[in-house]
């Protein structure tokens, strides 16, 4: 399995991102992580791991996960302002698998890395304001073609197992890490690494100790 955080070259700076595309919580958080990539350029590096927040779910959303869910879309909603398509809870039989959408995520880093933030922006849009299915292989190669990804090569990437496999990388790297949950923002500096954040922030909760950080 690939792991994010091994890399050659590896820049003196990197933030990682820590997150899941269907986790409302990182959807919520999407105006402080665009801060913080504008904070980071030419700085340090961003890089995405996915977690997987419910990877390979097999069965259908019932009724008490349909609830505790649209509690929590309430309350990101409510604390950050981001948009939610309630329309969602009016799907029969969903299953709630984020491992493609992650997956998609890693396929766009491998092979699109400028626009890793931009697709995953997109894929969470998708998903939270526009209630669209992105478990699904053509509604994700779809969002890469808008986004400015090979579509063609995004499909084929996607389904090598190479891929899956890359994918479960990121969630062992996300448990090496001490993640238990998303989104979290991790800055490495040489060896060293710190927790910037487990959980929602605004960006004026970050801003003065990232910076902090990126001046020492």
């Amino acid at each position: 399995m690939a792991d994010p955080t091994n890399q050659d070259n590896k820049p003196e700076k990197e933030v990682f991102y820590v997150a899941d595309p269907m986790c409302s919580w990182c959807w919520g958080f999407t105006p402080t992580l665009r801060g913080m990539a504008q904070a980071l350029e030419g700085t340090a590096q961003l890089t995405f791991i996915m977690g997987g927040l419910r990877p390979l779910t097999r069965t259908p959303m019932d009724e008490a996960q349909r609830a505790e869910i649209e509690h929590h879309w309430q309350s990101v909603e409510e604390r950050s302002g981001q948009t939610f398509d309630y329309d969602f809870f009016q799907r029969g039989e969903f299953i709630y698998d984020t491992e493609p959408a992650c997956r998609a995520v890693c396929v766009v880093r491998a092979i699109a890395r400028p626009l890793v933030l931009d697709f995953f922006e997109a894929v969470q849009r998708a998903f939270y304001a526009e209630n669209r299915d992105v478990t699904d292989l053509g509604v994700l190669s779809e969002i890469a073609r808008k986004q400015g990804v090979d579509h063609v090569s995004f499909e084929e990437r996607f389904s090598d197992v190479a891929s899956a496999y890359e994918t479960a990388g990121d969630f062992h790297a996300a448990r090496q890490l001490g993640v238990t949950g998303y989104p979290s923002v991790i800055l490495r500096k040489g060896e060293d690494f710190a927790l910037l954040t487990a959980g929602y922030q605004d960006w004026n909760a970050i801003n003065e100790p990232l910076e902090g950080w990126l001046s020492a």
